[in-house]
C-alpha cells in the first residue's frame, strides 16, 4: 500500500465542542471503518456518517485501535476535518486518446499540467469529464449507491470499435452499456463529444447522437466540441482542423437532432460549442437557445450567457449618472476566438459612456500554435510579447479563465505580478460574466 493510501482518512483537525471531540477523536487518528465498512475516501465517510448510531474503528498514532460508539441526530456532522478534500489520490487516465490535449503540451511546463485524471469522484465534485474506461463494476455500483449525480462523461462515439480506436483502450467499447446501467440506477449524465474531422463526425456523429438522445432524460445534455490541436503534435495521430464548410456540416447534423428531440422532449439536449458557430461564420444563438445552460462548465454557451448578462446589467444601469467612466482608458487582452465579441461589448460601452476608451487586443497563441484560439489557453509570454509597447491605458483586463484555479498564475508560470512588472500596467482580473465585465471596464 502506498504512502498516500496509508494516510487515507487521517484526521487533520477536530472542531472544538464537536461530537468527535467529545468521543475522544484527535488529530492524527486514522478512521479505519464506520459500522463495519472500510473508509476509502470522503464519499464513504459522508455516506456512512449520516446514520444516527455509529461504531467507528480508529487507529491511534501509537498503534492502539479504539472502537468509538456515537449516537447523534441523522445527518449531524461529527466535526472532523481532513487534509485532502477527497482523502485519496485521483484516478489517472489509462487511455491514449488520439486527440488528447495533454499529449500535445510542450516540455518544461509545471508537472501538474501533465497529469491526466479520469476520476468519477472529481466529475461529481468539480465537473471534470471522465471516460469510465478504468472503472470496475463495483465502482459503477458505488456511484449508484452514493447517488453521485450528475456525472460528466467523455463519450466521443458510441460505436464500440471506433471508441476503442479513438481512446486506444480495449475496454472503451463498453460505454453504452455502462451509461445505461448508470441511467437505470438514477444517475444523471452530461456528455461530451470531442469531434475529430473525418473520424467521428458525419454518420458516426449521427449514430452517437441517436444513442445518447435515446437515453434522455438520463442523458441530460450533450456538448459537441471540435478537437483542440496545438503545434506540438509531432509523432501523434494525424488530425485535420475544422474549416468553415466542415463546421457548417457539423451544425446541420446537430440541428437535425435538436429539432427531433425538441419536439419530443421540449429540450434541445445537444449543444454545439461556440467555436463551431464562429468557424461556420454564423451568429451565436440567443441565450434562450441554451435553455438552462447545462454545458456552461464546458464553455458551451458562454458567449450567449455573457451577452445576456451584459444586456441585463446595462439595462439596470439606465439613468445612472455616477459611473466614473469619463476619461477612463483601459485595455482588454483576449483570445482570437472571443475578440470580435468582446470588441462589440466594448464599443457599446464606449457609445454609452462619454470619455470611455477601451482597447481590445486579440492575442495570438504562439505558445500552443495558431489553431488554439480560446482565451483560457493564453500564456503570459504571449501576452507580454504582443502587448509590450502597446497603448494599455490605466488597467489591463484579463479573464479569470487564464489563471490556474484559485491562484494568480498562468499556464506558463507567469504570475499576475510578472505581467504587471513587464507591461508597466495594473492588471485587473475579470470574472466571466457580463455584469463583472461592465464593472471592470468602468472601474467600479
Amino acid at each position: 500500500m502506498s504512502a498516500m493510501k496509508n494516510k487515507t482518512a487521517v484526521v487533520a483537525n477536530v472542531l472544538p465542542g464537536s461530537i468527535a471531540e467529545e468521543a475522544g477523536i484527535e488529530k492524527g487518528d486514522r478512521i479505519l471503518s464506520i459500522n463495519g465498512e472500510k473508509i476509502r475516501d470522503i464519499f464513504d465517510y459522508r455516506f456512512l456518517t449520516v446514520n444516527e448510531e455509529l461504531n467507528i474503528e480508529i487507529l491511534k498514532p501509537d498503534g492502539e485501535i479504539w472502537e468509538v460508539e456515537i449516537e447523534k441526530e441523522e445527518y449531524e456532522d461529527l466535526g472532523i476535518e481532513f487534509d485532502s478534500f477527497m482523502m485519496d489520490e485521483a484516478s489517472s487516465c489509462t487511455n491514449k486518446c488520439i486527440f488528447c490535449f495533454i499529449d500535445q503540451l510542450p516540455r518544461g511546463m509545471r508537472k501538474t499540467l501533465y497529469f491526466k485524471d479520469d476520476d468519477s469522484r472529481l466529475s461529481f465534485l468539480t465537473g471534470n469529464y471522465v471516460t469510465l474506461t478504468n472503472m470496475k463494476d463495483e465502482e459503477i455500483d458505488r456511484i449508484i449507491r452514493y447517488r453521485m449525480s450528475p456525472i460528466n462523461i467523455s463519450v466521443h462515439t458510441t460505436n464500440p470499435e471506433l471508441r476503442v480506436k479513438m481512446l486506444n483502450n480495449r475496454f472503451a467499447g463498453r460505454i453504452l452499456d455502462t451509461m445505461k446501467k448508470l441511467v437505470d440506477g438514477g444517475i444523471t449524465l452530461n456528455c461530451q463529444i470531442v469531434l475529430c474531422r473525418n473520424i467521428n463526425d458525419g454518420s458516426e456523429l449521427e449514430r452517437t447522437l441517436a444513442d445518447l438522445t435515446w437515453l434522455y432524460p438520463g442523458v441530460n445534455s450533450v456538448s459537441v466540441v471540435p478537437v483542440g490541436l496545438t503545434k506540438h503534435r509531432q509523432g501523434l495521430y494525424p488530425l485535420v482542423p475544422y474549416d468553415r464548410a466542415s463546421a457548417e456540416e457539423v451544425l446541420e447534423t446537430v440541428e437535425k437532432f435538436q429539432d427531433e428531440v425538441l419536439k419530443k422532449h421540449k429540450s434541445r439536449v445537444v449543444y454545439p460549442s461556440d467555436e463551431f458557430f464562429i468557424l461556420a461564420g454564423r451568429e451565436i444563438p440567443s441565450h434562450e437557445y441554451y435553455e438552462d445552460f447545462p454545458q456552461i462548465e464546458n464553455g458551451v454557451g458562454m458567449i450567449a450567457l455573457m451577452r445576456h448578462e451584459f444586456d441585463v446589467a446595462l439595462k439596470d444601469m439606465a439613468g445612472t449618472c455616477s459611473v466614473p467612466a469619463r476619461g477612463r482608458d483601459v485595455s482588454i487582452a483576449t483570445g482570437v476566438l472571443a475578440a470580435p465579441f468582446i470588441r462589440q461589448l466594448a464599443e457599446r460601452l464606449e457609445q454609452r459612456f462619454n470619455g470611455l476608451k477601451v482597447n481590445v487586443y486579440a492575442v495570438e497563441n504562439n505558445f500552443f500554435g495558431p489553431l488554439v484560439t480560446v482565451t483560457g489557453l493564453l500564456t503570459g509570454s504571449d501576452i507580454v510579447s504582443q502587448l509590450k509597447g502597446k497603448e494599455l491605458g490605466k488597467e489591463l483586463l484579463l479573464s479569470v479563465s487564464v489563471l490556474k484555479a484559485g491562484e494568480r498564475i498562468l499556464l506558463d508560470d507567469y504570475t499576475v505580478d510578472d505581467l504587471e512588472s513587464a507591461l508597466g500596467v495594473k492588471i485587473r482580473i475579470v470574472e466571466n460574466n457580463g455584469r463583472d465585465f461592465i464593472g471592470a471596464v468602468l472601474g467600479l
